[in-house]
């Protein structure tokens, strides 16, 4: 079962029967609806974070949780120093898989004493190797063109990260002493560098060699190779070399192929190379050191005994690697899985109640987000599901969707960049240089209606960016919005609107989780995180635990901005405030029957007279689900959860009028409830509330569903 990362896929033989989409979560929920109907004995998954969708690859977890057969994980990247994300994604793959291989000693000290796996559930099985016969160098020579040559070889997917560089620098003092020396360079650019970098790594690779005055001695075979070729060079090689750049490497395929081939081996001490060179089977060097470099290489063709007897050691250790053998051992991992998955029964097979078992979410479908959306922005409404383009776009809901398509991206869309790209361009044609604050309206001729917009809107666009610059990982991305982040923020101090510091606020706390350290961020938040304690201070009662004498529209959104700003200064008052005053408006939007029930914007609810029951608006049911997605962070408190979940329930028909606000055929989102009936039009906020609290929900859910899995 392939992963295809992009969007055509690949020309796969016949046998393979199922294909991923390495962006697309829903395709590994069918994954493992499909490996669970044709009846497969066992799952053996290659485990690599970059080859998964999601937040450190964690678009596995989502096909892993499904399946109903053992699994036995190959891991190909254990790191000393995970950060939160990687931690939690390998601790749920250990968590939900029946056996564990690794292929380094190492590997299994790291899995037994960083991610806490039990010894007897990690199977040490080496890294697969061709059968290959121990030959002279000088057989296949003639095959490239090199005969006489004593050849150094590398190989292996091309990045910056190998350490090419380092060879090619050491290569004047070699050739000074042996003059026939060539240095071969096999395999393409690595995928992914090509798609961000282009070629740029190995023009430089070119240059230093001309630099040096090398180039004729330097060959690059810049493509893919077939086993069989890759046999070949390996089997003309002299010396083979690994210039890694640091230690955090567990296994490398390239380094057991050519130990297993009797090659003589020079390498950077990474953790494999550690391992597996060992007792004479190969030489280590500092790390970015080509004069060390050169001098090793000299001295292994000095010494020619020494050299074939180093080979010799390497290929007896490399006959328990081939691939005969792994397949034994596999095998027996195998069977120790079956065996053990008998006597227990599977997790997600086990009779639960509905309070103990994983909520399910809707899917996600973008085909109302991109119809609404053209190439200045996205529409303010909807006429149904049709773009009213006589109301032309605002700065608020372009903020709102650009926030939405990082989400998108946190969550791996590959269609996240384009939709940002377009949104983050209008924000920034929004802002206003010479007032440094956010026009709102824009007709569709593109004219601007005015110079200032609302407080709201410009609280709104400062939470966007700061979402930006805290998630994104597009340094295009990052310095347009840092920009406009840095330009506008001063004036977010000028403005009256609490909800617009609530808005700033929560932006200003993205931010402050990248760059804690401005004191300018900093001074901001702190005037207006006060601001708003003062006013709950000042009109909090017992009756009325409340920041102002009205409620009103995208309410839950002050409580969340002072959770937050709670954590972040940190201030215990505000953290109080907030669950006090958002405990308060939970009980206050909850129905006798239980279900949630906004504040109506016909009328709202002012402090002694009568509460608007309609009309109910999406982005109330979406300020709650944030805030009590931050609550449940804050406090570990199951509760505040199961009221992010009843919020999300009023878009599925868990309302009033029990009748869906949520739109499934388009993916949009009507624009409230009425006493009667919703209304049908689609337009821009709702259908941005709904995705935002879908997919907060999804990476909440993650998180969630990780920490079950890691406790049973």
């Amino acid at each position: 079962m392939p992963v295809n990362d992009v969007v055509d896929g690949y020309a796969y033989p016949a046998r393979v029967r199922f294909e991923l989409t390495e962006k697309d979560i829903d395709s590994y929920l069918r994954a493992s609806d499909f490996l669970n109907i044709n009846n497969v004995d066992l799952v053996c998954l290659q485990f690599e974070y970059g080859i998964f969708g999601g937040k450190a690859g964690s678009h596995i977890l989502t096909l892993l949780r499904g399946l109903r057969m053992p699994i036995v994980t190959t891991l190909h990247t254990i790191l000393k120093t995970p950060d939160p994300d990687q931690r939690r994604v390998l601790e749920e793959v250990g968590a939900l898989s029946d056996r564990l291989v690794v292929m380094s000693e190492r590997g299994s000290e790291f899995l037994h004493d960083i991610y806490k796996v039990p010894l007897e559930k990690i199977d040490l099985i080496p890294h697969g190797i061709p059968d290959v016969p121990f030959v002279d160098p000088s057989f296949n020579k003639d095959l490239f063109g090199v005969e006489g040559k004593i050849v150094l070889l590398s190989f292996g997917l091309l990045s910056s990260n190998k350490g090419i560089e380092n060879v090619i620098t050491a290569l004047p003092d070699i050739i000074a002493r042996y003059p026939d020396i060539v240095y071969i360079v096999v395999g393409a650019t690595h995928p992914h560098v090509i798609q961000n970098e282009g070629e740029t790594y190995r023009l430089s690779l070119q240059w230093l060699a001309q630099q040096k005055g090398v180039e004729s001695n330097v060959i690059f075979y810049n493509r893919f190779v077939s086993l069989e070729e890759l046999v070949e060079f390996i089997s003309a090689a002299d010396i083979y070399i690994t210039p890694y750049l640091n230690e955090a490497q567990i296994t490398s395929g390239t380094l057991a192929y050519t130990l297993g081939a009797g090659k003589a081996v020079i390498s950077t001490p990474y953790w494999y190379a550690q391992e597996v060179l060992s007792d004479g089977r190969g030489l280590l060097v500092p790390f970015k050191d080509p004069a060390a470099l050169a001098k090793q290489v000299i001295n292994l063709l000095e010494n020619e005994a020494e050299r074939h007897a180093m080979r010799k050691r390497a290929y007896k250790f490399g006959r328990a690697m081939i691939w005969s053998e792994v397949a034994q051992r596999y095998m027996e991992s195998f069977k120790r899985a079956r065996a053990e998955r008998r006597h227990y029964i599977p997790p997600n097979l086990s009779v639960k109640a509905l309070d103990k078992h994983p909520w399910e979410l809707p899917p996600l479908k973008l085909n109302h987000l991109k119809n609404m959306t053209d190439d200045t922005g996205m529409f303010q409404h909807a006429l149904f599901t049709v773009p009213n383009y006589s109301h032309g776009y605002t700065t608020d809901d372009n903020a709102r969707a650009l926030l939405v398509s990082i989400l998108l991206d946190e969550l791996g869309s590959s269609e996240s960049q384009e939709l940002a790209f377009r949104y983050l361009a209008f924000l920034g044609f929004a802002f206003n240089t010479q007032t440094k604050r956010f026009r709102n309206f824009m007709d569709y001729q593109r004219n601007w209606l005015e110079d200032i917009g609302s407080d709201d809107s410009h609280g709104r666009a400062i939470l966007a960016l700061g979402t930006v610059l805290s998630h994104s990982h597009s340094p295009a991305f990052n310095s347009m919005a840092g920009w406009l982040f840095e330009q506008s923020m001063p004036a977010i101090i000028k403005t009256t609107s609490p909800r617009a510091w609530a808005f700033a606020l929560l932006g200003i706390h993205e931010y402050s989780k990248k760059f804690a350290g401005d004191r300018r961020a900093s001074n901001v938040r702190d005037e207006l995180a006060g601001r708003l304690l003062s006013l709950y201070q000042n009109n909090r009662s017992d009756e009325w635990q409340w920041y102002e004498n009205e409620l009103s529209y995208c309410n839950a959104a002050l409580s969340h901005a002072l959770l937050t700003c709670g954590q972040s200064i940190p201030d215990k008052v505000m953290t109080a405030a907030g669950l006090e005053s958002l405990n308060w408006l939970t009980d206050l939007q909850r129905s006798t029957a239980g279900h949630f029930v906004p504040i109506g914007s016909n009328g709202f609810y002012q402090k002694g007279g009568d509460r608007a029951r309609f009309d109910q608006q999406p982005i109330e049911a979406q300020a709650m689900v944030s805030a009590c997605l931050e609550a449940y962070r804050i406090t570990t408190d199951k509760r505040w959860h199961k009221e992010a979940r009843r919020a999300f329930e009023w878009f599925l028909g868990r309302n009033d009028l029990n009748l869906p606000i949520y739109d499934p055929t388009t993916g949009g989102c009507r624009d409230g409830l009425h006493p009667d009936r919703p209304n049908n039009n689609q337009g821009a906020e709702s259908t941005l509330a709904f995705l935002q609290s879908l997919l907060e929900l999804r990476l909440a859910e993650q998180t969630h569903l990780s920490t079950e899995v890691l406790v049973k």
